[in-house]
């Protein structure tokens, strides 16, 4: 199991870890932590020296009831940050948490490899035409509504059923547009309640008939802290053991704040299922 990155081959047969650089003044967990070069390169050495394989950058809050940010706001946080990124560590694969596709198309022309979208396309309808168009790897992500409205979209019959329906019919139209490397996330904490994201996780595995690799975003979410009363700050022990289950599940990705940790989570978890 392979996505081509602008031809370099990375197989996910062994998961591997995305790190976090949000370079938003309000993400719910590091929200306004690196506001100069100087911080943002030392977080991406310190991902990329702890094991990271991509840098996932984001600079549009998609928490709940998050506040709207323009489209030109978002390009001028985020392309200045790959160029930076680039300067230093130009071997780096950077993945663009976005779901707007002319900052997809300026992100990809000045180097992103990736892009991250929560609404798999649907909050704008040229997205899947831009990534066809630069054929770059796709994530696409389960939710309902925006991140304004997600919350009060929770109603499902069988929510398992219904987001591997959304899937197959995103995957097709993507296929039908000559999109390649497709990967599934199924949207922890996006439209649905805590009650639900533990269903979804708990059956996580059915996602394994999509053939399709499977990314799992639990880092530090309200899921594990409310759960455990305690804070987003505090929530590292708790997403470890969420993200050991999401290897056991199959998934394939690790989207993570602590990359150190969840690639001790994969070296355990490799070490157990070697043969």
């Amino acid at each position: 199991m392979t996505i081509n990155c602008k031809g370099q081959l990375i197989d996910l047969t062994t998961p591997k870890v995305m790190g976090i650089l949000n370079v938003t003044p309000n993400s719910f967990f590091d929200g306004g932590k690196y506001k100069n070069d100087s911080e943002i390169l030392s977080r991406v050495e310190k991902m990329l020296n702890d094991g990271a394989t991509f840098i996932d950058i984001g600079a549009y809050s998609s928490k709940p009831s998050a506040e709207f940010v323009s489209e030109v706001e978002e390009l001028q946080r985020i392309v200045p940050i790959i160029q930076l990124i680039l300067e230093h560590f130009p071997e780096t694969l950077i993945s663009i948490d976005t779901f707007r596709s002319e900052v997809a198309k300026a992100c990809i022309e000045n180097g992103a490899d990736i892009i991250n979208d929560i609404s798999a396309g649907i909050l704008d309808d040229k997205m899947l035409e831009t990534i066809a168009k630069y054929n770059v790897p796709y994530i696409m992500m389960h939710m309902r509504g925006t991140p304004q409205t997600m919350q009060t979209m929770t109603n499902y019959d069988n929510i398992v059923k219904e987001i591997l329906f959304y899937f197959s019919e995103r995957i097709a139209l993507a296929r039908s547009l000559g999109i390649n490397d497709l990967i599934v996330d199924p949207g922890f904490g996006f439209a649905k309640t805590l009650e639900q994201n533990y269903e979804v996780l708990q059956k996580m595995e059915l996602f394994e008939m999509l053939e399709l690799p499977l990314l799992a975003g639990v880092s530090r979410k309200s899921m594990i802290y409310k759960t455990l009363n305690s804070s987003a700050d505090e929530a590292l022990n708790g997403t470890t053991v969420l993200n050991t289950i999401a290897l056991t599940k199959g998934a394939k990705i690790l989207r993570v704040h602590d990359v150190k940790e969840a690639m001790e989570c994969v070296t355990l978890f490799n070490k157990i299922n070697a043969k």
